[in-house]
């Protein structure tokens, strides 16, 4: 509790502040409804039992739970996929950072040159801290206009740019976590493989107090990257999600659960952590 306690009481550093509490809460749509068929959850042609045992276990997970949420599990080695709620808009708070650093990369990589040592410096403690100040500098550096490029590149066609300087109202979902997450992890021609080991490392590098969430019930034999976000607001409650992924010896997957509804921080991250160690525990 300590761990959970503390990050509570740091939420106002770790949040937009309070002008953003004031901005409304954009609908999550019909697609944000709790009830899912456990039988539609998962899907493998080569490992359809397995694929059955996760689907039924994240339901077992969500049981009893008011949170409303979304869920994708991805492991290509397994030809593996598991959804729930996959095109549902969430607002992004600070897992949308990872979507930054992306851009920034890619941008760089645009005008053939290395990060300055500033932006380097903003995105190491955006994402390993979650610095909100940084994330805002990077965002105004990036503009809307590049933003968007980098979306249509990525091929993230379901995530929606927060108004103005309200990244953390960046409309997220499942689906697109996922793409982002395989750009992190595969050869494409959005990131080059420097890039790509780069965003990783810094989500490997993510400080303890931040590593709730996805990692839950991980083997330590695997590296994990991981990128949290916290927010609440007067409707629809806390905001809590956790996007990550998984690598090593029996790794190579990912892991999103995006949230809201939660009366308390605490009660989101506990739904989020219920769910990841029923995944990473079958796919172990």
């Amino acid at each position: 509790m300590g761990r959970r306690r503390g990050l509570t009481v740091a939420v106002g550093a770790a949040l937009l502040g309070a002008a953003l509490t004031a901005f409304p809460a954009w609908p999550a749509g019909a697609a944000a409804g709790r009830a899912a068929a456990s039988s539609a959850i998962c899907s493998s042609s080569s490992h359809p039992a397995l694929a059955a045992r996760i689907g039924r276990d994240i339901q077992t997970a969500r049981r009893g739970r008011v949170s409303a949420v979304a869920v994708a599990v991805d492991d290509p080695g397994l030809g593996l996929e598991c959804w729930v709620n996959r095109f549902s808009a969430f607002d992004s708070a600070s897992v949308i950072k990872v979507t930054i650093l992306a851009a920034l990369l890619r941008k760089a990589e645009d005008q053939h040159r290395h990060l300055t040592a500033t932006e380097a410096a903003w995105a190491r403690s955006m994402i390993t801290r979650s610095d909100n100040d940084a994330a805002s500098a990077l965002w105004a550096e990036l503009g809307r206009s590049y933003l968007q490029h980098f979306l249509g590149v990525a091929a993230m066609r379901h995530t929606w740019l927060g108004p103005g300087g309200y990244w953390g109202l960046t409309q997220i979902t499942a689906n697109d976590q996922v793409v982002l997450l395989r750009l992190l992890l595969n050869s494409n021609a959005v990131l080059d493989p420097a890039s790509r080991s780069y965003a990783l490392k810094l989500m490997a590098e993510v400080i303890p107090a931040q590593r709730w969430g996805v990692p839950a019930g991980a083997p330590a034999s695997l590296t994990v990257h991981v990128k949290n976000g916290w927010l609440p607001l007067a409707t629809h409650g806390w905001r809590i999600h956790s996007i990550g992924s998984f690598t090593g010896h029996g790794g190579g997957y990912s892991i999103v659960v995006l949230t809201q509804d939660n009366p308390t921080m605490a009660y989101g991250i506990t739904t989020i952590e219920k769910i990841a160690q029923a995944v990473n525990r079958d796919l172990r």
